[in-house]
């Protein structure tokens, strides 16, 4: 792999139509809201616009900090441009990435690493965008003749998919995913508990920061001690 052109010509241009296209979703997200509030003149009050951005962001803020940082070294640096543009990142694109690099045979986190990961995740986006226009189209008609049983299968594939992701990762690293483990239930045990009441809005993110960064905190830990082992 030549990595002179990988550094000064594919990730500057990577960069460079990543941020176009960015920012470009940025304000096709804001579209439809535009359109209905300034043409047809729906505008909601100031203060349910701040209301629901506060709601939104005591529920789903902690994910803006936690998910680039944490996903970065899987998908890389195109990756991470593909993934936060498409969506669906843990359920799909950081999956697809991990598996395409440990079906390819290559560090994750090196030059190679994100090459692969981005094959990988251009594929998911593919395939997802077939899969939506036909549930789109047949959704229905095709849940509907589903078994009732099968139906309410659905719903634990969510945690299943995560569960395999996580599993993949801590055959690796056993310790560091024990540790893991510890930190997430213990720290849900305290939201259940009541223990994280004082925190503004639900304390959700507080689960997820702790658990997140605590994990990141714990592996380096174990590295320096396996490094001086």
């Amino acid at each position: 792999m030549n990595k002179e052109y990988y550094n000064k010509v594919y990730i500057p241009d990577i960069v460079k139509w990543g941020k176009i296209t960015m920012l470009l979703g940025i304000i096709t997200c804001f579209g439809p809201a535009l359109v209905i509030s300034v043409i047809y003149g729906c505008m909601p009050p100031v203060s349910a616009i701040i209301a629901g951005t506060i709601a939104q962001i005591s529920v789903s803020g902690a994910f803006y900090i936690v998910e680039p940082i944490s996903y970065f070294p899987i998908l890389g640096i195109p990756g991470t441009y593909l993934t936060f543009l498409s969506g669906n990142t843990s359920n799909m694109r950081v999956p697809c990435s991990s598996v395409a690099q440990e079906a390819a045979g290559v560090e994750m986190g090196s030059d190679k690493g994100s090459v692969v990961s981005t094959i990988g995740i251009a594929v998911s986006i593919i395939v997802n965008i077939v899969i939506l226009t036909i549930g789109a189209i047949a959704g229905n008609a095709i849940i509907g003749m589903m078994p009732e049983g099968f139906k309410q299968a659905l719903n634990f594939l969510l945690p299943a998919l995560y569960g395999a992701v996580f599993g993949q990762f801590a055959i690796t690293r056993p310790k560091l995913g024990v540790v893991a483990v510890v930190i997430a239930f213990a720290m849900n045990w305290l939201m259940k508990n009541g223990f994280l009441s004082f925190f503004p809005g639900t304390p959700s993110y507080v689960v997820i920061l702790v658990a997140v960064f605590g994990s990141i905190f714990a592996g380096k830990i174990i590295y320096k001690k396996e490094l001086e082992d």
